[in-house]
């Protein structure tokens, strides 16, 4: 049997996922036994569509993409992903293939966790399973909030939201995903964004550093656009 002491790293990956948050040490520490370590290089598939799930993912380091292929081959990216977060968990619970694809955008470090051993542990802690659920149920109400954007939302509100949301409360994004990327999960075309974020910048909303790097300037005034009735 593996040593425990070998699974220090598991450990520390397994503690900082809310799913797991009121477990306690030596519970953590059986979660860690089944888990295995994994990095993957920037741009490397994680799974892909129609894959075998069965398997969570979570990740200790670095950004995944989640996206889907419409049939003429047009990407959507779904959402994105860090540290803490875990992704998988859909073909966990239905025991279904995957219906999407996810992509490491950098070098990420995940933690792989045995899907059938968790699920004996989800019998043993029920918390784990309604905190599974739950995390289920935000993205849901991410997605549907995703959906009514792109609907209802003018170009420019989506783009202020998504400049708040990616910010964190910090001044300076640091892009994970190509301008296309993004200008995909918010529902426009990459020459549209760019030309919007260039009116953000002459207007002093943001100001922008190379490809990937926006600067918040007047929070307040994104805030407005956000929700402004356009």
């Amino acid at each position: 049997m593996e040593c425990k002491h070998h699974k220090e790293h598991e450990l520390s990956c397994v503690a900082r996922v809310p799913i797991f948050s009121n477990l306690t040490y030596d519970e953590m520490l059986e979660v860690a036994m089944i888990t295995t370590p994994k990095t993957y290089k920037k741009n490397e598939v994680i799974y892909s569509y129609n894959d075998l799930g069965g398997t969570l993912y979570v990740i200790n380091d670095g950004q995944v993409k989640i996206s889907r292929f419409s049939l003429n081959g047009k990407e959507q990216v779904i959402r994105t992903v860090g540290p803490g977060e875990f992704i998988g968990e859909v073909s966990l619970l239905s025991s279904k293939r995957h219906t999407d694809n996810a992509i490491a955008l950098e070098e990420t470090t995940m933690c792989i966790i045995n899907g059938d051993k968790l699920k004996q542990l989800m019998s043993k802690y029920p918390t784990i399973a309604l905190k599974v659920l739950e995390s289920i149920s935000m993205r849901l109400e991410k997605a549907e909030e995703l959906i009514e954007n792109i609907n209802n939302a003018s170009v420019e509100q989506r783009l202020a939201s998504a400049l708040l949301e990616l910010a964190h409360d910090k001044k300076t994004i640091n892009l994970k995903m190509s301008k296309g990327e993004l200008a995909s999960q918010l529902g426009m075309t990459q020459e549209t964004l760019s030309r919007k974020l260039s009116m953000f910048q002459d207007q002093g909303l943001i100001k922008l550093e190379g490809q990937r790097k926006i600067i918040i300037l007047d929070k307040d005034e994104l805030e407005s656009i956000k929700f402004d009735s356009i």
